[in-house]
């Protein structure tokens, strides 16, 4: 029988109820964790875990915007299972396609208040459980190649996951000391429900687009394999992995500039 690698561990995860967190709160879960798995999707997310069948996975209402919401989320975790091993902070919006010229302000600050204030609310509250019980955890935070690459997606987003990744840089700073370690994921484009929505695509027009920019060929990249790469950093075989921004984009994001899904 292969090793559960997370056997025991205690993990919340955002975004939970659809594309990569629906995904990774599987994988969590088949690998042996007590998952919470966190949204604002109510049914979608009562669904996820009913599918899962497993007593491992609790759904939570949690609107990372919402300091108080973060912190009873985490909460919850401590009441229901004592500890909080693993932050996967995957909770995030594409918010407006506009242009920097016609920039609605008020829907980029609606996109940094989920993507960056969001996972700010997160890291604290889950490195402070982890610092009261001595747990050397691990916090995984979902950005983007976007974060390093400009012209990927839109300017909301893009800056968002810009600043996710100073976060995490300046999170591992602090945190290293505890023994906590800080790491991201970036992911190229993924026909996720969110993304599909943001640009009014079908999943395979998604991956069509993603698969003609791709340096990488011979495979479609899909929610599971960031999963996977979550699933990774979550586990020990990361033990001294911190301050990384894992790439998951087939080499993209170094081989040349890629256009965003809008004008493919």
């Amino acid at each position: 029988m292969m090793q559960k690698r997370l056997e025991g561990k205690v993990a919340i995860i955002t975004g939970a109820a659809s594309g990569i967190g629906e995904e990774t709160v599987k994988l969590f879960v088949e690998n042996g964790a007590f998952v919470i798995a966190a949204d604002i999707q109510d049914e979608l997310g009562h669904k996820v875990a009913d599918s899962i069948g497993s007593e491992k996975v609790t759904y939570h209402h949690c609107d990372v915007r919402d300091e108080k919401h973060v912190e009873e989320t985490v909460n919850f975790a401590l009441e229901k299972h004592g500890r909080v091993d693993v932050l996967f902070s995957n909770a995030g919006i594409i918010g407006s396609l506009s242009g920097i010229l016609e920039l609605d302000l008020g829907e980029f600050e609606k996109t940094m208040a989920t993507n960056v204030v969001g996972t700010a609310a997160m890291i604290k509250h889950a490195a402070r459980a982890m610092v009261e019980k001595k747990i050397r955890g691990s916090i995984i935070c979902t950005t983007s190649v976007s974060a390093s690459v400009g012209g990927t997606g839109p300017n909301g987003y893009t800056t968002s996951k810009h600043a996710v990744l100073g976060l995490v840089k300046s999170a591992c700073s602090e945190l290293g000391g505890y023994g906590i370690r800080v790491n991201s994921i970036s992911p190229y484009g993924i026909a996720t429900p969110l993304s599909c929505r943001a640009y009014n695509l079908e999943p395979h027009e998604v991956e069509a687009s993603t698969y003609c920019n791709a340096n990488l060929k011979g495979v479609v990249l899909k929610a599971k394999h960031i999963a996977e790469a979550a699933l990774f950093l979550a586990s020990d075989e990361a033990v001294y992995i911190s301050g990384h921004n894992l790439v998951v984009d087939g080499g993209i994001s170094v081989v040349r500039n890629t256009t965003t899904l809008e004008h493919v």
